[in-house]
């Protein structure tokens, strides 16, 4: 039988997972897919997916690569592998592509979409999905500062320390904030499109803008971290868990 190569969109809810790469002793994304695939096409499947999210990172268009040899047609293959996942997990698309498809470095941008609510009360409906801020954010200056991070530029100071890649130059394409008001409250959301991301580079930009939308800082204090290439500049990390995957484009 021919072998193929199929890419499938995948998405879950993080929170209760160790992140996407297999660890041992820790229950992660890639974990539960790969016993997934191998009850339906044997136990040699595997899949390579194109971005190692982290604990708590949820996503709505990861994508991993798998090859079969299996009779099964590839549109059926999305809700076969739907149907042996736990309920926080999805295959949203399942589609052959060239057998020299390389799903991490042909990867041409990615977006995430990282949630904050800021209001006086705590949302406990959605809090396993965003950061809640009790203070008031000044949305404009984080816009404000977003935009000076757009470019190609050196994002050392955004990488997590055990980050150790010497080359931290990456294209940031768009960095966005915008809010959705409700009563007395408001949802900020921090779109980061990107040709590629260093470790925690999203999580760190974000705790960065907040520091900005609580006064702490000025947007004028993004270039001067850029600069610096060190981590210590930068604010602090933003939790993990209101970071999501939207879409990966090749």
């Amino acid at each position: 039988m021919a072998l193929r190569n199929v890419k499938l969109t995948i998405a879950y809810d993080g929170s209760e997972y160790h992140g996407w790469q297999i660890q041992p002793g820790c229950t992660t994304i890639q974990g539960v897919l790969t016993e997934a695939l191998r009850s339906l096409l044997g136990p040699r499947a595997r899949v390579c997916g194109a971005s190692r999210t982290d604990a708590g990172v949820s996503a709505l268009g990861q994508v991993g690569l798998i090859q079969i040899d299996s009779p099964i047609p590839t549109e059926n293959l999305a809700k076969a592998l739907t149907d042996r996942l736990p309920e926080n997990m999805a295959i949203v698309k399942a589609e052959e592509v060239p057998l020299g498809f390389d799903v991490i470095g042909d990867v041409r941008s990615k977006l995430y979409r990282y949630t904050i609510f800021s209001g006086p009360i705590r949302p406990v409906l959605h809090v396993r999905h965003c950061w809640y801020v009790p203070a008031t954010l000044d949305v404009r200056a984080m816009s404000d500062a977003a935009g000076l991070l757009v470019g190609k530029q050196d994002f050392k100071s955004f990488a997590s320390a055990a980050d150790h890649r010497e080359d931290s130059v990456r294209t940031v394409l768009r960095c966005e904030v915008t809010e959705q008001p409700t009563e007395g409250s408001r949802w900020v959301y921090v779109d980061t499109e990107g040709d590629g991301f260093l470790y925690n580079m999203v999580r760190n930009i974000v705790g960065t803008l907040v520091e900005v939308g609580v006064g702490r800082w000025t947007p004028e204090r993004i270039p001067e971290i850029l600069a610096a290439r060190d981590r210590r500049a930068a604010g602090p990390i933003a939790p993990p868990n209101g970071l999501c995957l939207m879409w990966i484009r090749y």
